[in-house]
Formats: structure tokens, sequence, C-alpha cells
């Protein structure tokens, strides 16, 4: 992978195991690794979740294309997700297995995106809500 090729980082129905992964990811990854994104918090949204700048930290899973398939995963998440109120944008996520900060397209809340509760500890996989600060 070059460094013009920045991975992604998925915290929610495009994980692996999530009910978007196949249907968009499927074929089209060369790698998917556990990671965290740092300096974040999650909130649930209208049956996915949104990421925005926050103190805490969100699980997800750091994905490489595959080779070739670049510019597809690219406009297939972009098509995806700008729509559904995210905005693609470069952040350090910590891979799991050694701990590297890696530069990575994250999709937060847009501005105006429906945030509804906080996600205490940041894994959509393990809901629990927690009020709003």
């Amino acid at each position: 992978m070059s460094g013009a090729e920045p991975p992604f980082f998925v915290y929610g129905t495009l994980r692996p195991g999530a009910y978007n992964h196949d249907r968009f990811l499927l074929g089209r990854t060369g790698a998917e690794e556990d990671a965290v994104l740092p300096g974040a918090l999650l909130h649930d949204g209208p049956g996915y979740p949104f990421a925005v700048a926050g103190p805490g930290r969100v699980a997800g899973a750091l994905v490489s294309a595959a080779p070739g398939r670049y510019g597809e995963l690219l406009g297939v998440l972009d098509r995806l997700e700008e729509p559904a109120g995210y905005e693609r944008l470069l952040r350090q996520v910590v891979r799991a297995r050694d701990g590297a900060h890696v530069s990575a397209w994250v999709y937060l809340a847009a501005p105006g995106a429906p945030l509804g509760p906080v996600i205490a500890g940041g894994d959509w996989f393990g809901r629990e809500f927690k009020d709003r600060p």
C-alpha cells in the first residue's frame, strides 16, 4: 500500500461481522485489523453510529483496499457515507496488534448529523448508552 492510499477506519455497520460489511466491503479489502480511534466519542444514530471529536476512543477496524481496488472502495464508501451525514477526514488511528499510529480515512459526523446518545465505551458492538454531557 502506498502513502497515497491511506486505509479506512470503520466503526459501525461496516465493521467485520456487521450487516453492511459484506454488502459494501466484501471482495474490495485486502486486510482488516482491529484498531482504535483516540480523541473521539461514539453516538448512536438512526440505525448506525456517528463518531465526533471528544474525550474518548472509538473501537473499530482498519481496512485496507485489495490490490487495484482502492478507487472503487473509496467511491463506494463516499457514496454510502456522505449522504448519510458523514464527512471523510484523515485521522491518526492506533492499530491494536502493535500500537502503531496509522493515518486513515475516517467518516465522522458532519455538521447537523442526527446525533443520539453517547455510546459508553465507544464500541458499536457492545452498545451501552449514557446521557449526553
